[in-house]
């Protein structure tokens, strides 16, 4: 049974280039548009794994991140930052809301395959 990935990010071609590069990788996306999306498109589903954006309308990836947290079923769901932010501020707080790995964007889809499949096995 293929894992599932939670894609959220407000732009749609960014999900689209991520999308491709996993569902090639024989996963299942599942996409959301901001942080208040994401957390309605939870709805007690199985999530192997969650990429998300920083800089989002509605709820931002690092807000998302502290309310998936706080789920019961998705605590230890391990979380990829992807995002145009780099700096060290923005990175510690989104390691300490939960994030696992953060991606910087333009990325290469095999860079976010290998950041995926540290995560979790396919």
């Amino acid at each position: 049974m293929a894992k599932t990935i939670l894609i959220v990010d407000d732009s749609a071609s960014i999900r689209q280039v991520v999308k491709i590069a996993l569902t090639g990788a024989g996963y299942e996306v599942v996409e959301a548009v901001d942080g208040m999306d994401a957390l309605k498109k939870l709805d007690g589903r199985k999530i192997n794994l969650v990429i998300s954006d920083v800089n989002m309308p509605n709820l931002d990836g690092i807000g998302f991140v502290k309310q998936l947290k706080q789920k019961s079923g998705y605590q230890f769901t391990p979380v990829i930052m992807l995002t145009t932010e780099s700096e060290a501020e923005k990175m510690r707080q989104g390691k300490e809301a939960g994030a696992k790995a953060w991606v910087v964007k333009p990325f290469q889809p095999a860079q976010m395959l290998a950041a995926v499949t540290k995560l979790i096995q396919p």
